[in-house]
């Protein structure tokens, strides 16, 4: 017999507690990767701008994340919670690499696209990198030729796999949290700036 399957004051207490304790977890991480998302290389910007990354979304724009994964992804507070959701999840490289290419595709210079190629092929691709993403063999051998000579579109067909993973398997997982859920039925949250 399950102990924690009564329906008793003090089993509803102990699901009312692990729930708090659930989102609590999920408000550090989230706010973890909040103070932690500026672009890689970039330096912070200043103390406003700051302010505005942590402003909550309101539940309309927090149910407007479930009408694509794309308007999730937009979303600086949005991608700030599915990383938190992966991570969750043990699966935070995909976003990672996913981030990683996009950051990628922008860069100009061949020797910095060259030196960058390497390090996410050694960071998500080469066999037993410390955060390797599951991708196919053919597509690793692709990669691996494709860096030789590195162009914006070396990673394109891992990162188009990787964003379908994401896109229909961890992001309806992500609107089912009771995080996300919590988000969108909110019907009070305070936006109003501190005023110094």
């Amino acid at each position: 017999m399950d102990k924690n399957a009564g329906s008793g004051p003090k089993s509803e207490e102990k699901r009312e507690k692990m729930k708090r304790t659930l989102l609590k977890d999920w408000k550090t991480r989230l706010s973890y990767f909040l103070h932690n998302s500026s672009t890689p290389g970039k330096p912070k910007t200043s103390k406003k701008s700051k302010q505005q990354t942590f402003i909550k979304p309101s539940p309309e724009e927090a149910l407007l994340w479930s009408e694509a994964f794309d308007e999730l992804l937009a979303s600086k507070y949005g991608l700030a919670a599915f990383r938190a959701f992966l991570k969750s999840e043990f699966c935070e490289e995909n976003i990672e690499f996913w981030l990683a290419c996009e950051d990628f595709k922008k860069t100009k210079s061949p020797q910095k696209l060259s030196s960058k190629a390497r390090k996410i092929y050694t960071d998500f691709i080469e066999k037993e990198a410390p955060k390797e993403i599951n991708i196919d063999f053919q597509t690793k051998t692709l990669i691996a030729q494709n860096i030789q000579e590195a162009t914006s579109g070396c990673f394109t067909t891992a990162q188009k796999r990787v964003y379908s993973l994401m896109e229909n398997n961890s992001y309806p997982r992500f609107l089912e949290s009771e995080f996300y859920q919590d988000l969108c039925k909110r019907s009070q949250i305070t936006t109003d700036p501190h005023t110094t």
